[in-house]
């Protein structure tokens, strides 16, 4: 089969196509043909330094999520054809992951899947909804009386936020460093943009004197304790993205840096269920919502939607569709 397989840490055009066999089934794993897969920033972590760790074995097949059909159940119960999603669990990481034609993947980070959406738009919901979903819901427990601000509203976490939140009702304000990724935020559902340009604080402010109760903290550690500013009495930041390259914060002094009355959260991405990927597709059918898709991009382009990502220009979600060469 084709695949891409990191042999080392790279840059986005070294990124090349591999012959390497399929994987053969064993039992608690199932073997899906990929359909379509969706470009994280973990996987340009990954390409970019973190397969220099001690704890990642190459070569490795990338990828953390995929949509597809079951090629080989295996002992699990699923049915040849049967659609699903697979995510997380070590994908791409601990074992090969979806950046090819066929994926061998432990059952339980399999999930089957009742939706008419195409194999692009259902490659581009797994990972990135159920981060979105779970910091809303289950972290900051996001309500239709919450003003929320998105930091890093243009990533495609943040444009899946801010439709779910504007389906539950709330009030949404939504962060960029471009002046030009206005209209896209607004076209998302952004009740406000704020331009993260050094005077994001006032604008805020001037908007909400008393500040916002809710943060969905996607730049990470570089902008939490300016976020945890923002917020109101019993305000809550969640944290769940890194976009700013810094996962952790030098001299963190909580009782200090945490004012009075503010909750820090977090959400990890790494237990998805059955019952939470049902939820989410079933708010976005009852919802008639569709993720953001910045571009399509076959197998052998993976080094071109790499960079299309690293250069910080998709404006949504970007899908590797794997048989795209043949349509």
């Amino acid at each position: 089969m084709k695949a891409v397989v990191l042999y080392k840490t790279c840059s986005p055009e070294e990124l090349t196509i591999s012959e390497v066999p399929v994987p053969e089934v064993k039992p608690g794993w199932v073997l899906i043909k990929v359909k379509a897969f969706g470009l994280n920033r973990s996987e340009l972590m990954m390409r970019e330094y973190e397969a220099n760790a001690s704890y990642i074995q190459l070569p490795r097949i990338l990828g953390i999520e995929c949509a597809g059909e079951i090629a080989d159940g295996s002992d699990s119960g699923f049915r040849k054809g049967q659609r699903v999603v697979a995510l997380m669990g070590g994908m791409g990481r601990s074992f090969d992951g979806s950046y090819a034609e066929y994926t061998l993947v432990p059952t339980k980070n399999i999930f089957t899947i009742d939706s008419d959406l195409d194999w692009i738009e259902l490659a581009a919901i797994p990972e990135t909804y159920y981060t979105a979903y779970g910091s809303l819901f289950n972290s900051l427990q996001l309500s239709p009386e919450d003003i929320l601000l998105v930091r890093g509203g243009t990533s495609a976490a943040g444009l899946a936020a801010i439709q779910l939140a504007k389906s539950l009702g709330a009030t949404v304000l939504a962060s960029t460093r471009k002046e030009n990724k206005r209209d896209l935020l607004i076209a998302q559902g952004a009740n406000h943009v704020l331009i993260d340009d050094g005077t994001l604080k006032d604008q805020l402010l001037s908007l909400y004197p008393q500040g916002v109760n809710k943060v969905l903290e996607l730049i990470g550690p570089a902008t939490l304790l300016e976020s945890a500013s923002l917020l109101c009495q019993h305000g809550i930041v969640c944290v769940t993205g890194i976009l700013g390259k810094k996962g952790t914060i030098d001299h963190f002094y909580p009782i200090k840096d945490i004012p009075s009355g503010v909750y820090l959260t977090g959400f990890s991405s790494n237990y998805p269920t059955q019952k939470i990927m049902d939820d989410i597709f079933n708010h976005l059918k009852n919802h008639n919502l569709h993720p953001t898709i910045a571009k399509v991009f076959a197998l052998d382009e993976i080094g071109q939607a790499h960079q299309l990502m690293e250069n910080n220009e998709a404006n949504g979600k970007v899908v590797i569709q794997i048989d795209k060469t043949n349509q």
